[in-house]
């Protein structure tokens, strides 16, 4: 089983369906959904979940089809300190953060500005940051077939934040290794020394 699934195209986000929920649940929580303030509240959070969802109608081999160049340079490609933003599937609140991607060119690279598009349409999905994680890796690995992948990802979660144990600095880290980077510990040690470094 894919660990990515396929995005849902033509499956845009009905604004209809969505307002009136919202109403409803303004309601529920004691509000008049009528007052000046919040009259448009339904509108806005309709619009807010289409931008925040809008991973699941994007096609991730779209974006590698047009971007990747035959070059012969097999040494680590590190793009590190790419923001990110994602909504929790278990609260629908976000978690933020950066994260940093790695890979080792096995005869093609790719173009720069596609490794942060790949985090963007991956984290505009309902998400939990291990899968998240795996996602960017494994998309990497499939669609440009390199020596390797390194993805390491450090998030705060609203849900943390908020609500539970309530605690202002937690910061979450994930890593996801393949290839060379999960087998050569040299490598892996470059990768995270590099990720470290201050600008």
């Amino acid at each position: 089983m894919a660990l990515i699934p396929s995005a849902r195209n033509g499956d845009g986000v009905s604004l209809e369906g969505v307002e009136p929920l919202v109403r409803e649940l303004l309601t529920r929580l004691g509000e008049d959904p009528e007052r000046e303030g919040l009259r448009r509240t339904p509108e806005r959070v309709a619009r807010s979940l289409e931008f925040l969802t809008q991973g699941y109608r994007q096609e991730i081999a779209e974006l590698f089809g047009q971007a990747q160049f035959s070059v012969p340079y097999d040494e680590m490609v590190l793009v590190k300190g790419i923001d990110f933003a994602s909504l929790c599937e278990h609260h629908l609140l976000p978690f933020t953060g950066r994260c940093h991607v790695a890979y080792i060119p096995n005869g093609k690279i790719l173009g720069l500005s596609k490794i942060p598009r790949l985090i963007d349409i991956l984290s505009r999905r309902l998400q939990v940051q291990e899968r998240l994680t795996c996602q960017i890796a494994e998309a990497l690995q499939e669609n440009l077939k390199p020596k390797g992948v390194a993805v390491v990802m450090e998030a705060r979660h609203l849900c943390t934040v908020v609500r539970g144990v309530q605690k202002q600095n937690t910061e979450m880290v994930t890593s996801s290794m393949l290839g060379t980077f999960r087998v050569d510990s040299k490598t892996r040690m470059e990768f995270l020394s590099l990720i470290q470094q201050k600008n």
